[in-house]
């Protein structure tokens, strides 16, 4: 039995047979229609989510499985003061395999050391989402044609930021990567992952400018200012409207730069940027329910 806590479970080689599996499913859907007939997927959710959990359970409805769960910690046991490890032990009983998002960071894996069925870590707190991450990559992979030879700004929040956490420590396996990181002094990035970057001798910049640096970029990943991890107002409407890309900063980018957003936005991406045919943030959304499709038959060992 296999578990997903981090992008860096799977190994790359691992990975490219992930994505051409993700592949053939965007390919020939009607071929894996049935895959997962008689197979439960448990959402355990103790925190919002819309496009995590709704693409889950898209997933396992696309591959003939069948879903339960719940979509908030005030449904489910845990209001009654129900452990993460006793949850998931009963729903061991019921599922075949869970995908579990949590506010505080290892719970996951406290679940998977108790668990019965495999689990998948679909967010702790700010530590790390490794389906949003793998969704990254086969965009990335897909849109971009390779995942080395390019230089990738992140922007926004890079502190509090767990889909651009997950997203470096993945992409440092490739080669000839360059990061910019682009964030206000409060949202850097944290030194852990800076430390790690000069460790590998990997290329990277810090800047507060998003203009300065456009014209350098192949790709660009927005993120929102995350309210909700923030401890005080103040500091969030100062910083919330910090970054605001629209169709003048775009003028200043490559004719191929792609633009990447793992959802949801608030302001930090205009809507006339939309119809920019470099904005790629909704196909990301669509890449992840093929990659959670492999990724449930990869850890359930189903062979079509």
């Amino acid at each position: 039995m296999r578990h997903l806590m981090s992008p860096l479970d799977f190994t790359t080689e691992e990975l490219e047979r992930l994505f051409d599996l993700a592949g053939d499913i965007e390919r020939n859907p009607e071929k894996y229609a049935h895959a997962c007939e008689g197979k439960i997927l448990a959402t355990c959710f103790y925190e919002p989510s819309t496009r995590t959990r709704l693409s889950f359970e898209s997933a396992m409805t696309r591959l003939g499985g069948r879903v339960i769960g719940f979509s908030d910690a005030g449904s489910s046991s845990a209001a009654k003061g129900e452990s993460v490890s006793d949850t998931i032990r009963v729903i061991s009983c019921y599922a075949d395999i869970c995908a579990i998002r949590h506010p505080k960071e290892g719970a996951p894996m406290v679940a998977a050391e108790k668990s019965g069925i495999p689990v998948i870590n679909a967010g702790d707190g700010g530590h790390q989402h490794p389906t949003q991450t793998l969704t990254d990559l086969l965009t990335i992979r897909s849109l971009n044609g390779k995942l080395s030879g390019f230089t990738l700004g992140l922007c926004g929040d890079l502190k509090f930021g767990r889909t651009v956490h997950s997203l470096i420590n993945a992409l440092v396996r490739y080669d000839n990567i360059r990061f910019i990181f682009i964030s206000p002094e409060e949202l850097k990035v944290p030194d852990y992952i800076t430390d790690m970057l000069k460790e590998r001798q990997i290329p990277y910049e810090e800047v507060i400018r998003l203009e300065d640096v456009m014209p350098q970029l192949d790709l660009l990943y927005m993120t929102r200012v995350q309210k909700e991890r923030f401890f005080n107002e103040e500091d969030y409407v100062r910083l919330k409207d910090f970054y605001i890309l629209d169709s003048n900063k775009m003028k200043l980018a490559k004719e191929k730069m792609l633009v990447l957003h793992p959802l949801p936005r608030v302001n930090e991406i205009s809507v006339e940027v939309d119809e920019d045919p470099r904005a790629s943030y909704f196909r990301q959304a669509q890449y992840g329910v093929y990659v959670r499709m492999a990724l449930i038959l990869t850890l359930l060992n189903i062979k079509i």
